[in-house]
């Protein structure tokens, strides 16, 4: 394998965790949503700065997604983000088998 085909493994592979460390951000903030915490906490407001603005994109992309008062913009964060996961777990898988191929 070239160094540049590892590079580009490693950097795909590095988004891939990058994304699943944001749907635990989006876990925890939902979470935090049903408590009402104290809003001048640094790390709530951390987790609203981070998903916020996610969050008003995809209210404003899709408007059908607040029920009855009931937000489920989180859950549509956290479908896009498994999706993209398993499409770059993908992307890895393939890259490394035709990697293997090309070397043998």
């Amino acid at each position: 394998m070239s160094y540049f085909a590892i590079i580009l493994v490693k950097l795909v592979q590095l988004v891939s965790t990058l994304l699943t460390l944001y749907m635990w951000v989006v876990i925890i903030s939902a979470l935090l949503s049903w408590v009402n915490p104290d809003p001048y906490n640094p790390i709530v407001r951390f987790l609203r700065n981070i998903t916020d603005p996610v969050y008003a994109r995809i209210r404003r992309l899709m408007p059908f997604v607040v029920i009855g008062g009931m937000d489920l913009s989180p859950l549509v964060v956290i479908v896009a983000v498994q999706i993209l996961g398993a499409l770059l777990d993908k992307l890895v898988f393939d890259m490394s088998i035709s990697m293997r191929m090309m070397g043998a």
